[in-house]
């Protein structure tokens, strides 16, 4: 057996597993998105809950992927104590996000735990995120957004051996002077 890793799983390999474990979804293609921005510009009129995902870790060594809604401003100083990090969290290195979900950045999504095989990334939804009846996150490239009921994405996730912590992330306080 080798300890190499495996190639990870491409838009179409993703699509193949979520149909094979009978969760119907919707793929709308588009331009790259990197950004929330680009994304509400470019994606055209799709219902749901747009995700904003973090890849984030402490100083351990603990990784995290938060996936809230995309215009959630996340109290990144606050968000340790409810995840249980052993340190304040700071965002993951472009290379360590291609090494553990197999995505670069500006692809980071909710469907990148598929990559995850040695079960190093702990899920974090947003309970706020989670009472849509769908979300839309992209299907490992930029290039298109998948749209999943959001009871299939907790049995996508958990069927990649990654059971999501769902908790209200905290939130910043956003002063008038930023809007």
């Amino acid at each position: 057996m080798s300890d190499a890793p495996s190639a990870p799983l491409s838009r179409d390999d993703l699509l193949a597993r979520l149909a094979a474990l009978g969760i119907a979804t919707r793929t709308v293609e588009h331009p790259p998105l990197f950004t929330v921005e680009d994304s509400q510009a470019l994606r055209g009129d799709i219902p749901g809950g747009h995700t904003k995902n973090l890849f984030l870790k402490d100083k351990k060594g603990n990784l995290f992927l938060v996936v809230v809604e995309e215009e959630t401003q996340v109290d990144l100083k606050g968000l340790h104590g409810p995840l249980g990090a052993a340190s304040k969290l700071s965002f993951g290195s472009a290379e360590l996000l291609e090494e553990v979900l197999g995505v670069k950045p500006g692809a980071v999504t909710a469907f990148g735990p598929v990559n995850d095989t040695g079960g190093r990334v702990t899920v974090v939804l947003d309970a706020g995120l989670m009472a849509h009846e769908a979300v839309n996150c992209h299907p490992l490239v930029n290039t298109a957004t998948t749209t999943i009921a959001s009871a299939d994405l907790l049995l996508f996730l958990r069927a990649t051996g990654h059971e999501p912590l769902i908790i209200a992330v905290p939130r910043r306080n956003v002063s008038e002077s930023e809007g």
